[in-house]
């Protein structure tokens, strides 16, 4: 298999670029890519202290520029060099000016302006970071979305990826002998969701855990009918409150989240009494 330099040009930070490179990658066995990346490119004389990298490495370009000047000369170079260049914005920006009958402002990382949503996520990221694991509990109500699971079922990373998505969320660890605090079932305005998972799983991921802080791996925490008798106290727990229930067995951390976050938009288009907030997306 060929050795592929994919080289990625941007004049932001290049987030947007790095996100649609690697989707598009995953669509390949373990390819062989050596990347490339050069963010904040927004003038001649950057673009043009890049070209000898392009030259002495060629491959694919990938950019996002939209100042017809830079653009304009990374064209050149790659026409003259004989590389193959893409702009991956520019039909999905092209159908949204057809669509709004309107042109595009071209302005270089927009999508990163100080606005309410990013404020917001920020709000979001100080929330769940100070109400991870089950603390605070006396704020739990303030929450867009709480998490509830066994030790080790992914509440804190999946919470803390809501969390960049402008969630706020808490999540509370569940333990047989110490049940949560009564404040978890009266709470009206977050979603709380229930995450479970295979006991093989968790045996598995438990193991690992004390591995890494070199514990004893032989204990009730790793024991195969403990971990189901935890599991089945989480399950009658989520039956009997009504709470969505989501396996993330098989799902990643993205996928997990993507799951919550469907639900959370579901509640928000009922009406409120259907149990939703009435709010729309």
């Amino acid at each position: 298999m060929n050795r592929l330099n994919l080289h990625l040009v941007s004049d932001s930070t290049g987030e947007t670029l790095e996100m649609i490179a690697k989707a598009a990658l995953a669509q390949f066995d373990d390819p062989d890519v050596s990347r490339h990346f050069w963010p904040m490119v927004r003038s001649l004389q950057h673009l043009d202290r890049i070209v000898p990298d392009l030259a002495a490495h060629p491959g694919l370009v990938l950019y996002t520029l939209v100042n017809p000047e830079t653009r304009k000369r990374l064209e050149e170079h790659c026409r003259h060099l004989g590389l193959p260049a893409v702009p991956v914005l520019d039909q999905v920006t092209a159908a949204l000016e057809a669509q709004l009958g309107q042109e595009a402002h071209g302005r270089p990382g927009r999508q990163h302006m100080m606005d309410a949503d990013y404020f917001r996520r920020v709000d979001a990221i100080q929330y769940t970071i100070a109400h991870d694991d089950g603390i605070g509990y006396e704020e739990w109500e303030q929450a867009d979305i709480v998490l509830v699971g066994v030790s080790r079922s992914s509440k804190t990373p999946t919470s803390i990826y809501l969390a960049n998505r402008g969630y706020k969320t808490a999540n509370i660890p569940l333990v047989v002998e110490s049940p949560p605090p009564p404040a978890l079932f009266g709470l009206r305005h977050p979603l709380v969701v229930g995450l479970t998972t295979s006991p093989e799983r968790l045996v598995q991921i438990r193991r690992n855990r004390l591995l890494s802080l070199n514990e004893a791996t032989e204990t009730a925490y790793v024991d195969s009918d403990r971990v189901k008798a935890e599991l089945q106290f989480a399950r009658r727990m989520y039956a009997d409150n009504g709470w969505p229930v989501i396996d993330v067995t098989r799902r990643s951390i993205e996928e997990t989240a993507a799951a919550i976050i469907r639900l959370a938009q579901e509640r928000d288009r009922k009406p409120a009494s259907e149990g939703g907030t009435g709010k729309p997306i």
